[in-house]
């Protein structure tokens, strides 16, 4: 079985670093009568930055939002597989700012339609992770496609 890992340790130590600095929309007025407590947990997660993600090949593809958390990652959207192009795994690397790995988490596989992400990846170092990659992979592990996101591309809604 091949690993995800060899591919995205060449993505993240290339002269070419391909950071995606994605901006995400911005933030809707809060409709009137929304409960307080829903508003409250409404601006607690706004605190945090977030980066759209989108790992595409071919008609597959594993697409949605990064939200860089104090030692964490969140990881929510979906991913894409098709019969015709075996199962699908999505994979999600952080790393501190010097480029260290610190986890790696992935999905259960999708072989033929589409699935919710949602898990997050920790980052055990004061104030979280520095980058991420996300990766989508075959059934066995492989490396389809790779996306390196930086958090300090994120944008606080």
């Amino acid at each position: 079985m091949s690993s995800p890992r060899h591919g995205v340790l060449v993505a993240i130590t290339a002269s070419t670093f391909a950071l995606v600095g994605l901006t995400a929309p911005a933030a809707t007025a809060t409709p009137s009568g929304l409960a307080e407590s829903a508003a409250a947990a409404a601006r607690a997660a706004a605190a945090y930055p977030t980066n759209p993600f989108d790992a595409t090949y071919g008609a597959t593809y594993a697409r949605g939002t990064l939200t860089w958390q104090n030692r964490s990652v969140g990881v929510s959207g979906n991913q894409r597989a098709l019969t015709a192009s075996g199962c699908r795994k999505t994979y999600v690397f952080t790393y501190d700012s010097g480029v260290n790995e610190l986890d790696v988490r992935s999905s259960t596989a999708v072989c033929n339609g589409i699935a919710p992400l949602s898990f997050s990846v920790p980052a055990d170092v004061p104030g979280g992770a520095a980058f991420t990659t996300v990766c989508l992979t075959d059934g066995a592990g492989a490396a389809l496609k790779c996306v390196a996101y930086a958090r300090s591309d994120a944008s606080v809604a």
